[in-house]
């Protein structure tokens, strides 16, 4: 007994250590992203150092008219999916993050076991491409629920169980963080002239600028080219013009980084 106390206490000093660097390393590498798909690498990179392998940050629009704004290392069928029949609004993980300030599980098998039933086909829809259960981290400020960030998985394995329990409070520094930067970064860029484009949208119209047709931007973004003529429209239905051109020269004015 002497010696195991010094040891699991070397060993609990140990991990905390090597969690503060893991998260240590999170931040600074947030600091260095600037787009999209370097805020999904940092943060898939830092889940997987966790065991966690499958995540998703949704951004809940104000007004609630507006497009929410989804980073996630999801397949993109099911994100294409999910936003394009906007799931925001009837998913129940969404709705349960709207309402409570607290993480929580969720999943089928988890929880009530007659759920309704788009609840139940919601959740049988994402089974299918892989997303069985999770654990979520609502994001609120003083006028409610602005974020989600989700740490999903297969099956309900022990692993994942492990991970969520033991990392439960770094991951919601890693949410609160995500978010902040998430926030800062992408809003600034998306807001043209006081119209404020989603991601999909956006990035469509980056690629159109480049000359690239509906069907190779499809290809790029592993999307159905119809699904990229939907976010044209929409884009150029918001800043109110007639063709993809007119949209692609609003944003080069307002953001010419982009």
């Amino acid at each position: 007994m002497r010696t195991t106390k010094p040891v699991a206490l070397f060993q609990k000093m140990h991990n905390a250590l090597q969690m503060s660097h893991t998260f240590q390393r999170y931040v600074d590498g947030l600091m260095e992203c600037h787009e999209e798909g370097q805020l999904r690498q940092s943060m898939a990179d830092t889940a997987a150092a966790l065991d966690l392998f499958c995540f998703a940050y949704l951004a809940l629009p104000r007004p609630h008219a507006a497009a929410p704004v989804l980073i996630s290392n999801y397949p993109t069928a099911w994100t294409s999916h999910y936003i394009a029949m906007e799931y925001q609004r009837s998913d129940p993980v969404i709705i349960q993050a709207l309402r409570e300030p607290s993480p929580f599980e969720w999943g089928l098998g988890v929880g009530p076991t007659q759920k309704a039933p788009l609840a139940q086909q919601l959740f049988e829809e994402a089974a299918g491409f892989g997303i069985r259960c999770g654990f979520t981290i609502p994001v609120h400020d003083s006028a409610g629920a602005i974020a989600a960030v989700t740490f999903a998985a297969d099956t309900p394995r022990p692993s994942f169980k492990r991970a969520i329990d033991k990392h439960a409070d770094v991951l919601q520094l890693m949410a609160m963080c995500f978010h902040a930067h998430a926030s800062r970064q992408l809003t600034s860029k998306r807001n043209v002239d006081g119209v404020l484009l989603s991601p999909r949208e956006l990035e469509c119209l980056k690629w159109a600028a480049e000359g690239k047709s509906a069907w190779e931007t499809g290809r790029i973004m592993e999307i159905s080219r119809h699904t990229v003529a939907f976010h044209l429209e929409n884009a150029k239905a918001k800043l109110g013009v007639r063709s993809t051109v007119q949209a692609v020269v609003r944003v080069a004015r307002a953001n010419p980084q982009v």
